[in-house]
């Protein structure tokens, strides 16, 4: 149940004559009265009854008081709305929430005679909205600060007392929601969401990994943007709104958007906190300075940075402070931002759902530590003038490796709000492992499946090598692994890690011991993009010469002589954070 305290005004009869009149999109159905101040209160649905009616009665008290002693604004209106999935509730129902609404707001405190007027109209299944006076019958004006906390608050009562769907409970960091006339507007558009929407969305993939001002602001207009900038008298620039082209009001004038409004981080001094945070450290030459017009790195290079620059910020979430954790939450929502901006056709729309989802778990009133985001922030960048993937060979491999282990820091994330008591935060890392999931299976088999019929083609000597190997490293999960379908790409894989010079016990049981595997869903899938990012292999395993094919071990890259594997003596394991499932 959510409900909405609205601005104050000074026009009774006017929004009594809006509740009561068809709505701006005809959405009003038997607008009526379903509880009062005072139970014999006039209901303008009567033919007798007219919208003033009502309007004097409510305004008796402030029309009491001297002139100069009326407050300005004095018109209180809530609107309270039930969840999509509740059950539709009755008259009778909605007058008692809207009583409890106004004794827990203030406006009339269970008891009190000499509370405020007010009125609760239905005019439609799911929703009802309250319009008060804030002058009390004794002349002194309603007590109602925090009104909006408070009518929060008794939601959440409401919710457990009518078994209604119970929602998050919010921190004050949220962006700030479409209004109701935003979502009219977008709905007789046709448009899937509105404007204010749309530009937060646009302007976060933005300033995904920039740099500098100029290139935040040529990355605005880069995507169709109009762009005001307020400047002060000395030149320096105070802040930007900006607009979509074809949004615009009866005047025909575009509707603007400042950043601030959009979400409380894509305000300018916000954004510039990212590229201030850059500046003060160190990069080496081969990750900045990149230009849209000459990108340095490929997109598959890209995305394997990112993979390990994810990975790290994992470990960060398990064993980092409140500060590291807040500073990397809000690198991830850049990282997912970025990919869902360069991502195939087949992943595009479940990455650009997981990144709008995890945009609600990037902020909460942990002050986060500037600078220890800078590889996700630097990964981010990369992934963005790295280019779009084709979503198929190494660019399309090593996107599910990302893919795979974004749903970890994700989920992780999700672990840490839960902890803190984040509840909104959690739900939406939780979304957005749901899509992640979703993108990792339409994208995985394609590239696993090459890996499945190398693994089948292996001999019978050769796999019950591979088999041993993995009894050596993870005996008691080897039973698990070995009957997944996703078992003989494991084993192909570590056929190419031998080939690569590395033991592949030593380092199976490396990838095994950084988080537990026990509640994965495919250990052995898990295991395979781990393994092929660990040993620097080629993640599109069709470029991959058949088993036996030796290869030379990359630069930089310390060759591990492979022993043969003896009995089933497990490997040292190490504790951490159990993984999810995928």
């Amino acid at each position: 149940m959510i409900p909405k305290v609205h601005d104050m005004g000074d026009d009774t009869r006017g929004l009594v004559a809006y509740l009561y009149g068809p709505g701006k999109a005809e959405e009003h159905i038997d607008p009526h009265l379903v509880a009062a101040w005072d139970s014999q209160a006039p209901d303008p649905r009567d033919p007798k009854t007219t919208y003033g009616d009502l309007q004097r009665l409510l305004d008796q008290p402030v029309m009491a008081l001297p002139e100069s002693a009326r407050p300005d604004e004095y018109v209180w209106h809530l609107s309270v709305r039930a969840a999509p999935e509740d059950p539709i509730l009755t008259d009778e129902q909605w007058a008692d929430i809207a009583r409890r609404m106004v004794a827990a707001t203030g406006i009339a405190p269970e008891g009190d005679e000499a509370a405020c007027r007010w009125a609760a109209v239905r005019h439609a299944d799911d929703h009802i909205h309250i319009v008060a006076t804030v002058v009390r019958e004794d002349g002194r004006q309603a007590r109602i600060r925090q009104d909006g906390a408070r009518s929060q608050t008794e939601a959440r009562k409401v919710e457990i007392d009518y078994g209604l769907r119970r929602l998050n409970v919010g921190d004050g960091t949220a962006a700030k929601r479409p209004t109701s006339a935003e979502r009219h507007k977008a709905n007789r558009q046709g448009k899937e969401r509105t404007p204010r929407e749309e530009l937060r969305e646009t302007v976060r993939r933005a300033a995904a990994g920039v740099a500098s001002e100029e290139e935040f602001f040529d990355r605005l207009a880069a995507a169709g943007l109009l762009i005001r900038q307020r400047t002060a008298p000395s030149g320096d620039l105070l802040g930007y709104k900006v607009a979509l082209p074809d949004d615009r009001n009866e005047d025909q004038e575009p509707i603007y958007y400042s950043g601030s409004t959009l979400a409380p981080d894509l305000s300018l001094p916000r954004i510039r906190k990212r590229w201030a945070a850059d500046a003060s450290g160190h990069h080496s030459d081969a990750t900045t300075d990149r230009s849209p017009g000459s990108p340095r790195i490929s997109p598959s290079a890209a995305r394997r940075q990112a993979t390990t620059a994810v990975w790290q910020a994992v470990l960060i979430l398990d064993q980092g402070d409140d500060g590291q954790i807040a500073a990397h939450l809000a690198a991830v929502g850049e990282v997912l931002d970025a990919l869902a901006k360069t991502s195939a056709a087949h992943t595009r729309r479940e990455l650009r759902d997981a990144a709008w989802a995890f945009e609600r778990a990037t902020r909460s009133h942990v002050q986060a530590e500037q600078g220890h985001d800078r590889a996700l922030r630097q990964a981010a960048r990369d992934l963005v003038y790295g280019g779009p993937a084709l979503g198929r060979g190494e660019d399309g491999a090593t996107t599910v490796m990302l893919i795979d282990m974004a749903f970890f820091l994700v989920s992780a994330a999700a672990h840490w709000h839960g902890k803190k008591e984040h509840a909104q935060q959690a739900a939406a890392a939780r979304q957005a492992a749901d899509h992640l999931r979703a993108a990792y299976q339409a994208a995985a088999p394609l590239h696993l499946g090459v890996m499945h019929q190398r693994g089948r083609r292996l001999s019978q000597p050769l796999q019950r090598k591979q088999a041993a190997y993995l009894r050596q490293a993870v005996p008691e999960l080897a039973g698990q692994v070995l009957a997944e379908p996703g078992w003989y790409a494991l084993a192909a894989t570590l056929v190419d890690v031998e080939d690569a010079g590395h033991d592949p016990a030593a380092l199976l049981a490396e990838a095994a011991e950084r988080r537990e595997l026990e509640t994965a869903e495919s250990i052995s899938d898990v295991l395979v993009w781990r393994l092929r990012r660990m040993a620097n292999l080629p993640a599109d395993a069709s470029t991959v010469p058949e088993s036996g094919t030796a290869r030379t071990v990359s630069k930089g890259q310390t060759r591990r002589k492979s022993t043969p594997p003896s009995g089933n003596a497990p490997a040292k394991r190490g504790g951490g954070t159990r993984e999810p499932r995928r």
